[in-house]
């Protein structure tokens, strides 16, 4: 059993499933003070009234966080499995993820960019990030490609020799792509991207690991064309999440 091994530097993320609009907010604040109401169909946001949108900012500045919890998306994320522990961590979400017991995994590994910071300096919880030298680059991108070659030759060996796949994976790396489907409501969103993205402006600087933020990044830019008006005022606020 041979496969081609494929190193990347890169997440997926895709939105593959959405029911969620700026109006959906709406919809569920004024049940307090209008009592049930039809849910609203799609509207682009430029029809929503000034009133409308002081709303969403005045529920987002004071937090008042619930009505951002009546919709949902689902994404689907392939990145390397350590992205997905930190994903994990956030117990705000509903994760499915590939099966190393059922599946053979892929040979498909990380290995950090050229331009990804590389020396951490600093105490903790003041860290800073600097680019590597030419001669660290080059040596974590060589020691990465090698030991993802030789763990994956090693699982090989062992699923070539009738070793049950659960057992086999025990001797891959982290760095390996896995893939999910992470399902969540705009406000759990919020609350992951507040602290998974360094975005100037922010009540409360986060520093997350890189490989997390570019899935971040990515699902920040899906939702806001779904919901375009929480994204402006998640933003205007300081990015806490209501």
């Amino acid at each position: 059993m041979t496969e081609e091994i494929e190193f990347r530097s890169d997440v997926t993320v895709e939105l593959v499933r959405s029911q969620a609009q700026d109006r959906d907010v709406l919809f569920a604040a004024r049940v307090s003070t209008i009592g049930e109401q039809s849910r609203p169909e799609a509207d682009d946001a430029e029809d929503l009234h000034k009133r409308d949108r002081g709303l969403i900012n005045f529920l987002m500045r004071d937090r008042h966080g619930t009505p951002f919890e009546h919709n949902s998306l689902t994404f689907y994320v392939q990145a390397p499995i350590f992205v997905f522990r930190e994903f994990q961590r956030h117990r705000i979400a509903s994760y499915n993820e590939e099966s190393g017991r059922y599946r053979q995994l892929q040979p498909t590994f990380y290995v950090p960019a050229p331009e990804r910071n590389l020396r951490q300096e600093g105490k903790p919880g003041k860290y800073e990030f600097f680019p590597g030298t030419p001669e660290q680059t080059e040596l974590v991108a060589a020691e990465v490609r090698a030991t993802s070659e030789a763990a994956y030759a090693s699982y090989l060996k062992m699923l070539d020799a009738g070793v049950a796949r659960e057992v086999a994976r025990m001797v891959l790396p982290l760095n390996i792509y896995s893939s999910m489907y992470v399902t969540m409501n705009a406000r759990s969103l919020m609350n992951f991207l507040s602290l998974r993205r360094l975005v100037p402006g922010s009540q409360f600087p986060s520093f997350p690991q890189r490989e997390i933020e570019m899935c971040a990044e990515q699902m920040e830019a899906l939702w806001a064309e779904q919901m375009p008006i929480t994204a402006e005022v998640f933003n205007t606020n300081g990015r806490v999440a209501p």
